[in-house]
């Protein structure tokens, strides 16, 4: 324990009323969580709704070959391969769960998906030396996931894959380079790949759409900071790194070329926040983001999310949209 956090705990009981005090509360949540060390401004997490756990982190994932998923070839997933180890992380599931804890071809990563900034992103867990697994801590920042680690408790944000608060505040995780496709492009690819599929398929409403026209909306979900200019803040944008391009200007040419990064849009792939059921949602396309490496293409990171989200992230950053 950090020698200065009974000093900001006894401070913070003292200055203020406990009501007005988010660190009150969430010291009673977080008893083991090192508020004296924060990233950012403590004032920018916000209640989510949820809390702690309250969205459960998928621990122990079922797996069923891609050919018995049952779900539909239009529905988006989150994929990743790693040696010979293909894995699909339906929207369907992740929409209702936003963390999985796995390992891929006996890499240790964390799957996440954020509905509110449709960020759906692969870190590696390995930290510092160890293995850490990760859990919904009920709260947002940016409008955007908040996550925290079950070995010390900090916060992580999903968006960045960045400690904000605790013992691990400034630590980065590294992503895993990953696809967002429908499931049908994931079978032609992997033909022997295999599915995530719900422990209990009645525990939850699996293939319906908690955020119906979400993604339609004129503002994010609890957010009040700046907005991109030139493009909705909900429009798609596909970012790599502080760059990133409005998902149109891509569907509309096709594919983009930047300096060793070569971006492709295809048809086929349905919103998971637009319809009542995911695959009645619009088509959104499938974007492959590749870099051009002795002579070959391969994969990188890359986010499929929504406009405001990559600004309220990189502030200074363009979106590049004609």
């Amino acid at each position: 324990m950090s020698i200065l956090r009974p000093l900001v705990v006894a401070v913070a009981l003292m200055a203020v009323p406990a009501s007005a005090d988010p660190v009150y509360t969430w010291i009673k949540a977080w008893p083991r969580t090192d508020f004296a060390r924060s990233a950012v401004p403590l004032a920018e997490i916000r209640p989510g709704g949820p809390d702690r756990d309250g969205i459960p982190a998928i621990d122990q994932p079922r797996f069923v070959p891609v050919a018995e998923a049952g779900v539909p070839d239009i529905e988006p997933v989150l994929s990743v391969a790693v040696d010979g180890d293909a894995r699909a992380y339906p929207l369907r599931i992740l929409i209702w769960h936003q963390i999985v804890n796995d390992r891929v071809g006996g890499l240790p990563v964390v799957v996440t998906y954020c509905p509110l900034c449709n960020a759906a992103i692969v870190f590696d867990r390995r930290v510092e030396g160890r293995t850490i697994s990760f859990g919904s801590t009920g709260l947002l920042r940016h409008s955007d996931l908040v996550m925290y680690d079950r070995q010390s408790e900090s916060w992580w944000q999903q968006y960045e894959g960045r400690g904000i608060v605790g013992a691990m505040a400034g630590v980065r995780l590294s992503p895993v380079p990953a696809r967002l496709e429908a499931l049908g492009r994931f079978a032609e690819r992997f033909p022997q790949g295999r599915v995530l599929v719900p422990a209990d398929e009645d525990s939850r409403p699996y293939g319906r759409n908690p955020y119906t026209g979400y993604d339609s909306m004129p503002t994010p979900y609890n957010y009040d900071g700046p907005l991109p200019e030139g493009i909705a803040p909900l429009a798609r944008v596909v970012s790599v790194g502080d760059r990133a391009w409005g998902l149109e200007l891509i569907r509309t040419r096709g594919s983009i070329a930047v300096d060793d990064l070569l971006i492709e849009w295809t048809p086929g792939q349905s919103s998971a926040l637009d319809a009542k059921h995911i695959a009645d949602g619009r088509d959104v396309g499938n974007v492959v983001v590749r870099r051009r490496q002795d002579g070959e293409l391969v994969d990188v990171p890359y986010t499929v999310g929504f406009a405001f989200v990559f600004k309220a992230f990189h502030p200074d950053a363009m979106i590049v949209v004609d």
